[in-house]
Protein backbone atom coordinates (compact mmCIF):
# COMPACT_ATOMS: atom_id res chain seq x y z
CA UNK A 1 0.00 0.00 0.00
CA UNK A 2 2.91 2.37 0.69
CA UNK A 3 4.30 1.70 -2.77
CA UNK A 4 0.89 2.46 -4.25
CA UNK A 5 0.70 5.82 -2.45
CA UNK A 6 4.22 6.69 -3.59
CA UNK A 7 3.35 5.86 -7.18
CA UNK A 8 0.22 8.00 -7.09
CA UNK A 9 2.05 10.93 -5.54
CA UNK A 10 4.82 10.66 -8.12
CA UNK A 11 2.39 11.06 -10.99
CA UNK A 12 0.72 14.00 -9.23
CA UNK A 13 4.07 15.68 -8.73
CA UNK A 14 4.92 15.06 -12.37
CA UNK A 15 1.83 16.87 -13.62
CA UNK A 16 2.35 19.75 -11.20
CA UNK A 17 5.98 19.88 -12.28
CA UNK A 18 4.99 20.35 -15.92
CA UNK A 19 2.88 23.38 -15.06
CA UNK A 20 5.40 24.81 -12.60
CA UNK A 21 8.32 24.48 -14.99
CA UNK A 22 6.49 26.22 -17.79
CA UNK A 23 5.35 28.99 -15.44
CA UNK A 24 8.89 29.50 -14.14
CA UNK A 25 10.15 29.98 -17.69
CA UNK A 26 7.37 32.42 -18.46
CA UNK A 27 5.83 29.95 -20.88
CA UNK A 28 2.38 28.50 -21.20
CA UNK A 29 0.91 25.09 -21.83
CA UNK A 30 0.97 24.18 -25.54
CA UNK A 31 -2.07 24.65 -27.72
CA UNK A 32 -3.70 21.39 -28.71
CA UNK A 33 -6.98 19.68 -29.49
CA UNK A 34 -9.45 18.45 -26.91
CA UNK A 35 -9.65 15.20 -28.94
CA UNK A 36 -7.24 12.37 -28.13
CA UNK A 37 -6.26 9.43 -30.37
CA UNK A 38 -5.80 6.24 -28.34
CA UNK A 39 -4.08 3.03 -29.41
CA UNK A 40 -3.99 -0.08 -27.23
CA UNK A 41 -0.85 -2.19 -27.66
CA UNK A 42 -0.44 -5.79 -26.55
CA UNK A 43 -4.21 -6.06 -26.16
CA UNK A 44 -4.40 -9.55 -24.67
CA UNK A 45 -7.84 -8.82 -23.23
CA UNK A 46 -10.83 -6.85 -24.55
CA UNK A 47 -11.02 -3.08 -23.96
CA UNK A 48 -14.56 -1.73 -24.05
CA UNK A 49 -15.87 1.78 -24.52
CA UNK A 50 -16.99 1.87 -20.89
CA UNK A 51 -13.52 0.90 -19.67
CA UNK A 52 -12.04 3.81 -21.64
CA UNK A 53 -14.69 6.10 -20.15
CA UNK A 54 -13.84 5.01 -16.61
CA UNK A 55 -10.12 5.56 -17.16
CA UNK A 56 -10.26 8.90 -18.95
CA UNK A 57 -13.14 10.41 -16.95
CA UNK A 58 -10.81 10.56 -13.94
CA UNK A 59 -9.32 13.68 -15.51
CA UNK A 60 -12.47 15.55 -16.47
CA UNK A 61 -15.70 15.51 -18.45
CA UNK A 62 -15.53 13.04 -21.35
CA UNK A 63 -17.90 14.30 -24.06
CA UNK A 64 -17.66 11.65 -26.81
CA UNK A 65 -15.91 8.36 -27.60
CA UNK A 66 -15.59 6.61 -30.98
CA UNK A 67 -13.92 3.17 -31.20
CA UNK A 68 -12.73 1.41 -34.38
CA UNK A 69 -10.11 -1.00 -35.77
CA UNK A 70 -7.53 0.18 -38.27
CA UNK A 71 -4.71 -1.94 -39.66
CA UNK A 72 -5.82 -4.71 -37.30
CA UNK A 73 -5.19 -2.45 -34.30
CA UNK A 74 -7.69 -1.27 -31.72
CA UNK A 75 -8.00 2.52 -31.77
CA UNK A 76 -10.31 5.12 -30.28
CA UNK A 77 -10.97 8.84 -30.48
CA UNK A 78 -11.99 10.53 -27.22
CA UNK A 79 -13.16 14.13 -26.87
CA UNK A 80 -12.96 16.12 -23.63
CA UNK A 81 -14.92 19.25 -22.81
CA UNK A 82 -11.65 21.16 -22.40
CA UNK A 83 -8.30 21.00 -24.17
CA UNK A 84 -6.44 21.40 -20.85
CA UNK A 85 -8.06 18.22 -19.56
CA UNK A 86 -6.91 16.38 -22.69
CA UNK A 87 -3.36 17.65 -22.09
CA UNK A 88 -3.18 16.28 -18.55
CA UNK A 89 -4.80 12.99 -19.55
CA UNK A 90 -2.26 12.51 -22.33
CA UNK A 91 0.69 13.37 -20.09
CA UNK A 92 -0.53 10.97 -17.40
CA UNK A 93 -1.85 8.00 -19.39
CA UNK A 94 0.47 7.72 -22.38
CA UNK A 95 2.49 4.55 -21.83
CA UNK A 96 0.39 3.32 -18.90
CA UNK A 97 -1.07 -0.20 -18.91
CA UNK A 98 -4.68 -0.95 -18.08
CA UNK A 99 -3.49 -4.30 -16.69
CA UNK A 100 0.05 -4.83 -15.54
CA UNK A 101 1.99 -6.27 -18.44
CA UNK A 102 -0.62 -5.79 -21.17
CA UNK A 103 -3.15 -3.43 -22.79
CA UNK A 104 -0.72 -0.50 -22.93
CA UNK A 105 -2.17 2.89 -23.85
CA UNK A 106 -0.54 5.08 -26.50
CA UNK A 107 -2.17 8.50 -26.33
CA UNK A 108 -1.65 11.37 -28.79
CA UNK A 109 -3.53 14.50 -29.80
CA UNK A 110 -5.85 14.14 -32.77
CA UNK A 111 -6.00 16.59 -35.66
CA UNK A 112 -9.78 16.59 -35.25
CA UNK A 113 -11.40 19.25 -33.08
CA UNK A 114 -14.87 17.71 -32.78
CA UNK A 115 -16.27 14.18 -33.06
CA UNK A 116 -19.58 13.37 -34.75
CA UNK A 117 -21.61 10.69 -32.96
CA UNK A 118 -24.92 9.46 -34.39
CA UNK A 119 -25.54 6.46 -32.11
CA UNK A 120 -25.09 5.59 -28.46
CA UNK A 121 -23.94 1.98 -28.51
CA UNK A 122 -20.92 -0.15 -27.63
CA UNK A 123 -18.69 1.51 -30.26
CA UNK A 124 -19.74 5.17 -30.23
CA UNK A 125 -21.22 7.34 -27.53
CA UNK A 126 -22.07 10.98 -26.89
CA UNK A 127 -22.34 11.46 -23.12
CA UNK A 128 -24.24 14.74 -23.54
CA UNK A 129 -27.01 13.15 -25.64
CA UNK A 130 -29.07 10.50 -23.90
CA UNK A 131 -31.67 10.73 -26.69
CA UNK A 132 -29.53 9.22 -29.47
CA UNK A 133 -30.63 5.85 -30.91
CA UNK A 134 -28.63 2.65 -30.42
CA UNK A 135 -28.11 2.26 -34.16
CA UNK A 136 -26.81 -1.05 -35.44
CA UNK A 137 -24.73 -1.72 -32.33
CA UNK A 138 -25.86 -3.50 -29.21
CA UNK A 139 -25.87 -1.77 -25.86
CA UNK A 140 -26.71 -3.70 -22.74
CA UNK A 141 -28.05 -2.27 -19.50
CA UNK A 142 -24.86 -3.20 -17.69
CA UNK A 143 -22.61 -1.27 -20.06
CA UNK A 144 -24.74 1.84 -20.39
CA UNK A 145 -23.22 4.99 -18.93
CA UNK A 146 -25.36 7.45 -20.84
CA UNK A 147 -28.66 6.54 -19.21
CA UNK A 148 -29.82 8.85 -16.38
CA UNK A 149 -28.26 8.13 -13.01
CA UNK A 150 -25.87 5.44 -14.27
CA UNK A 151 -23.31 4.88 -11.54
CA UNK A 152 -19.58 5.37 -11.69
CA UNK A 153 -18.92 1.81 -10.53
CA UNK A 154 -20.41 0.10 -13.57
CA UNK A 155 -20.07 -3.66 -13.87
CA UNK A 156 -18.70 -4.62 -17.26
CA UNK A 157 -19.71 -8.03 -18.71
CA UNK A 158 -16.24 -9.31 -19.42
CA UNK A 159 -13.61 -11.57 -17.90
CA UNK A 160 -12.58 -11.89 -14.28
CA UNK A 161 -9.14 -10.43 -14.91
CA UNK A 162 -6.04 -11.79 -16.61
CA UNK A 163 -4.52 -14.67 -14.71
CA UNK A 164 -0.88 -14.15 -13.95
CA UNK A 165 -1.12 -10.34 -14.06
CA UNK A 166 -1.30 -8.39 -10.83
CA UNK A 167 -3.85 -5.55 -10.96
CA UNK A 168 -2.37 -2.07 -11.25
CA UNK A 169 -2.96 0.89 -8.96
CA UNK A 170 -6.28 2.73 -8.62
CA UNK A 171 -6.69 6.47 -8.81
CA UNK A 172 -9.41 8.80 -7.48
CA UNK A 173 -11.81 11.00 -9.45
CA UNK A 174 -10.64 14.32 -10.80
CA UNK A 175 -6.92 13.79 -10.31
CA UNK A 176 -4.13 12.87 -12.70
CA UNK A 177 -2.84 9.79 -10.89
CA UNK A 178 -1.35 6.43 -11.95
CA UNK A 179 -2.75 3.45 -13.81
CA UNK A 180 -6.16 1.91 -13.41
CA UNK A 181 -7.04 -0.83 -10.91
CA UNK A 182 -9.17 -3.69 -12.14
CA UNK A 183 -10.69 -5.86 -9.47
CA UNK A 184 -13.10 -8.77 -9.68
CA UNK A 185 -16.68 -8.19 -8.57
CA UNK A 186 -18.89 -10.44 -6.50
CA UNK A 187 -20.57 -11.71 -9.64
CA UNK A 188 -18.43 -14.35 -11.39
CA UNK A 189 -17.28 -13.42 -14.88
CA UNK A 190 -17.55 -9.67 -14.29
CA UNK A 191 -15.13 -6.96 -13.31
CA UNK A 192 -15.61 -3.56 -11.73
CA UNK A 193 -13.51 -0.42 -11.97
CA UNK A 194 -13.47 1.46 -8.69
CA UNK A 195 -13.91 5.20 -8.40
CA UNK A 196 -14.83 6.57 -4.98
CA UNK A 197 -17.72 4.32 -4.01
CA UNK A 198 -20.68 6.00 -2.38
CA UNK A 199 -19.23 9.51 -2.47
CA UNK A 200 -21.98 12.06 -3.09
CA UNK A 201 -20.07 15.26 -2.25
CA UNK A 202 -18.80 17.40 -5.13
CA UNK A 203 -15.90 19.83 -5.10
CA UNK A 204 -16.76 22.83 -7.27
CA UNK A 205 -13.93 25.22 -8.17
CA UNK A 206 -13.32 28.44 -10.12
CA UNK A 207 -16.60 30.03 -9.08
CA UNK A 208 -17.26 33.75 -9.30
CA UNK A 209 -16.91 34.70 -5.63
CA UNK A 210 -18.81 37.97 -6.13
CA UNK A 211 -21.91 36.35 -7.63
CA UNK A 212 -22.22 32.78 -6.35
CA UNK A 213 -24.53 31.89 -3.46
CA UNK A 214 -25.43 28.59 -1.76
CA UNK A 215 -28.97 28.94 -3.12
CA UNK A 216 -27.69 29.42 -6.68
CA UNK A 217 -25.66 26.21 -6.48
CA UNK A 218 -28.63 24.42 -4.91
CA UNK A 219 -30.92 25.37 -7.80
CA UNK A 220 -28.39 24.65 -10.58
CA UNK A 221 -27.11 21.31 -9.29
CA UNK A 222 -30.68 20.45 -8.33
CA UNK A 223 -31.45 20.05 -12.04
CA UNK A 224 -29.45 16.79 -11.96
CA UNK A 225 -30.24 15.46 -8.48
CA UNK A 226 -31.52 16.40 -5.05
CA UNK A 227 -29.02 18.68 -3.28
CA UNK A 228 -28.91 18.13 0.47
CA UNK A 229 -26.22 20.59 1.55
CA UNK A 230 -24.05 23.37 0.07
CA UNK A 231 -20.95 24.96 1.58
CA UNK A 232 -19.02 27.88 0.09
CA UNK A 233 -15.55 28.13 1.63
CA UNK A 234 -15.31 31.09 3.99
CA UNK A 235 -11.75 32.08 3.04
CA UNK A 236 -11.88 30.88 -0.58
CA UNK A 237 -15.24 31.99 -1.93
CA UNK A 238 -14.45 30.58 -5.38
CA UNK A 239 -14.59 27.01 -4.01
CA UNK A 240 -17.67 25.16 -2.79
CA UNK A 241 -18.85 21.71 -1.71
CA UNK A 242 -22.19 20.38 -2.95
CA UNK A 243 -23.69 17.27 -1.33
CA UNK A 244 -26.09 15.31 -3.55
CA UNK A 245 -28.59 12.67 -2.44
CA UNK A 246 -26.39 9.82 -3.72
CA UNK A 247 -23.26 9.03 -5.71
CA UNK A 248 -25.15 8.44 -8.97
CA UNK A 249 -26.66 11.92 -8.89
CA UNK A 250 -23.24 13.37 -8.03
CA UNK A 251 -21.72 11.75 -11.10
CA UNK A 252 -24.58 12.95 -13.29
CA UNK A 253 -24.05 16.53 -12.08
CA UNK A 254 -20.33 16.26 -12.90
CA UNK A 255 -21.05 14.98 -16.40
CA UNK A 256 -23.38 17.87 -17.22
CA UNK A 257 -21.96 20.82 -15.25
CA UNK A 258 -18.19 20.37 -15.25
CA UNK A 259 -16.82 22.94 -17.72
CA UNK A 260 -20.03 25.01 -17.77
CA UNK A 261 -19.69 28.81 -17.67
CA UNK A 262 -21.32 30.37 -14.62
CA UNK A 263 -21.20 34.12 -13.96
CA UNK A 264 -18.31 34.56 -16.38
CA UNK A 265 -16.14 31.73 -15.02
CA UNK A 266 -15.66 28.17 -16.27
CA UNK A 267 -16.79 25.96 -13.41
CA UNK A 268 -14.87 22.76 -12.54
CA UNK A 269 -16.72 19.97 -10.72
CA UNK A 270 -15.17 16.75 -9.43
CA UNK A 271 -15.84 14.32 -6.60
CA UNK A 272 -14.61 15.55 -3.22
CA UNK A 273 -12.53 13.63 -0.72
CA UNK A 274 -15.19 14.48 1.90
CA UNK A 275 -18.09 12.09 2.41
CA UNK A 276 -20.43 14.67 3.94
CA UNK A 277 -20.71 18.44 4.53
CA UNK A 278 -20.56 19.32 8.20
CA UNK A 279 -22.91 22.03 9.38
CA UNK A 280 -21.24 24.85 11.36
CA UNK A 281 -21.15 24.47 15.11
CA UNK A 282 -23.00 26.96 17.27
CA UNK A 283 -21.03 30.17 17.45
CA UNK A 284 -18.77 29.19 14.54
CA UNK A 285 -18.24 31.95 11.97
CA UNK A 286 -19.92 31.00 8.70
CA UNK A 287 -21.64 34.14 7.31
CA UNK A 288 -24.48 32.04 5.91
CA UNK A 289 -22.22 30.18 3.48
CA UNK A 290 -23.30 26.69 4.62
CA UNK A 291 -26.91 25.70 3.98
CA UNK A 292 -28.93 22.54 4.61
CA UNK A 293 -31.50 21.81 1.89
CA UNK A 294 -32.22 18.20 2.81
CA UNK A 295 -35.89 18.94 3.51
CA UNK A 296 -36.43 21.46 0.71
CA UNK A 297 -39.74 21.25 -1.16
CA UNK A 298 -37.84 22.13 -4.37
CA UNK A 299 -36.24 18.70 -4.80
CA UNK A 300 -37.08 17.43 -8.30
CA UNK A 301 -36.46 13.71 -7.74
CA UNK A 302 -38.13 12.84 -4.44
CA UNK A 303 -40.91 11.01 -6.24
CA UNK A 304 -39.52 7.85 -7.95
CA UNK A 305 -42.19 8.09 -10.65
CA UNK A 306 -41.49 11.76 -11.41
CA UNK A 307 -41.25 12.70 -15.10
CA UNK A 308 -38.15 14.68 -14.18
CA UNK A 309 -36.15 11.44 -14.45
CA UNK A 310 -36.97 11.28 -18.18
CA UNK A 311 -36.27 14.97 -18.81
CA UNK A 312 -32.63 15.39 -17.82
CA UNK A 313 -30.73 17.34 -20.47
CA UNK A 314 -27.45 19.26 -20.65
CA UNK A 315 -27.49 23.03 -20.16
CA UNK A 316 -28.89 24.69 -23.28
CA UNK A 317 -29.97 28.13 -24.45
CA UNK A 318 -33.60 26.95 -24.58
CA UNK A 319 -35.49 26.57 -21.31
CA UNK A 320 -38.64 24.55 -20.66
CA UNK A 321 -41.20 26.45 -18.55
CA UNK A 322 -44.10 24.78 -16.77
CA UNK A 323 -46.76 25.53 -14.16
CA UNK A 324 -47.56 28.84 -15.88
CA UNK A 325 -50.78 30.42 -14.52
CA UNK A 326 -53.56 31.17 -17.07
CA UNK A 327 -53.36 34.90 -16.33
CA UNK A 328 -49.68 35.14 -17.40
CA UNK A 329 -49.16 36.27 -21.01
CA UNK A 330 -46.29 35.92 -23.48
CA UNK A 331 -45.24 39.50 -22.82
CA UNK A 332 -45.33 38.91 -19.07
CA UNK A 333 -42.89 36.01 -19.40
CA UNK A 334 -40.62 37.82 -21.88
CA UNK A 335 -40.47 40.85 -19.58
CA UNK A 336 -39.75 38.63 -16.58
CA UNK A 337 -36.71 37.07 -18.25
CA UNK A 338 -35.55 40.39 -19.70
CA UNK A 339 -35.65 41.89 -16.20
CA UNK A 340 -33.03 39.31 -15.14
CA UNK A 341 -30.65 40.33 -17.91
CA UNK A 342 -31.67 37.71 -20.48
CA UNK A 343 -31.98 38.29 -24.22
CA UNK A 344 -35.18 36.59 -25.43
CA UNK A 345 -34.72 35.24 -28.97
CA UNK A 346 -37.78 33.02 -29.21
CA UNK A 347 -40.88 31.89 -27.36
CA UNK A 348 -43.76 29.48 -27.89
CA UNK A 349 -46.45 27.84 -25.79
CA UNK A 350 -46.56 24.03 -25.97
CA UNK A 351 -50.20 23.47 -25.04
CA UNK A 352 -53.55 25.09 -25.69
CA UNK A 353 -53.97 25.76 -21.98
CA UNK A 354 -50.62 27.65 -22.02
CA UNK A 355 -49.27 25.91 -18.91
CA UNK A 356 -45.96 24.98 -20.60
CA UNK A 357 -43.68 26.88 -22.94
CA UNK A 358 -40.21 27.07 -24.46
CA UNK A 359 -38.13 30.24 -24.24
CA UNK A 360 -34.87 30.63 -26.16
CA UNK A 361 -32.26 32.98 -24.70
CA UNK A 362 -29.10 34.55 -26.08
CA UNK A 363 -26.67 31.88 -24.85
CA UNK A 364 -26.33 28.80 -22.69
CA UNK A 365 -24.77 30.90 -19.93
CA UNK A 366 -27.74 33.28 -20.00
CA UNK A 367 -30.09 30.32 -19.66
CA UNK A 368 -28.11 28.97 -16.69
CA UNK A 369 -28.35 32.34 -14.94
CA UNK A 370 -32.07 32.63 -15.74
CA UNK A 371 -32.79 29.14 -14.40
CA UNK A 372 -31.07 30.02 -11.12
CA UNK A 373 -32.96 33.31 -10.85
CA UNK A 374 -36.42 32.23 -11.97
CA UNK A 375 -36.96 28.58 -11.05
CA UNK A 376 -39.71 28.64 -8.40
CA UNK A 377 -40.56 32.27 -9.24
CA UNK A 378 -43.72 33.21 -7.33
CA UNK A 379 -46.55 34.44 -9.54
CA UNK A 380 -48.76 34.86 -6.48
CA UNK A 381 -51.64 32.78 -5.17
CA UNK A 382 -49.19 29.92 -4.45
CA UNK A 383 -48.31 29.40 -8.11
CA UNK A 384 -44.60 28.95 -8.84
CA UNK A 385 -42.78 28.75 -12.17
CA UNK A 386 -40.84 25.57 -12.95
CA UNK A 387 -37.74 25.97 -15.14
CA UNK A 388 -35.52 23.28 -16.66
CA UNK A 389 -33.20 22.84 -19.65
CA UNK A 390 -34.80 21.69 -22.90
CA UNK A 391 -33.49 19.32 -25.58
CA UNK A 392 -35.55 21.23 -28.18
CA UNK A 393 -34.99 24.60 -29.80
CA UNK A 394 -37.43 27.09 -31.25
Amino acid sequence: SQAAVQGVNAVQRGNLGITSALAAEGGSLPRHSSVLRILVENALYPVTLDILYQIFSKYGFVVKIVMFHKNNRFQALLQYAEAMTAFYAKMSLDGQSIYTGCCTLRVNFSKLTNLTVKYNNDRTRDFTRIDLPFGDGQRTVETSLSTPFATQNTIFPSYTGPSGFAPALGFPQGAALGPLAVTTSAAPGNMTIPGIPGNSVLLVRNLNAEAITPYGLFILFGVYGDVHRVKIMLKKRGIALVQMADAAQAQLAINYLNGQRLYGRVMHATLSKYQTIQLPREGQEDKGLTKDYSNSPLHRFKNPSSKNFQNIFPPSATLHLSNIPPSVTVDDLKNLFTSKGSTVKGFKFLQKDCKMALIQLGSVEEAVHALIELHNHDFGENQHLRVSFSKSSI
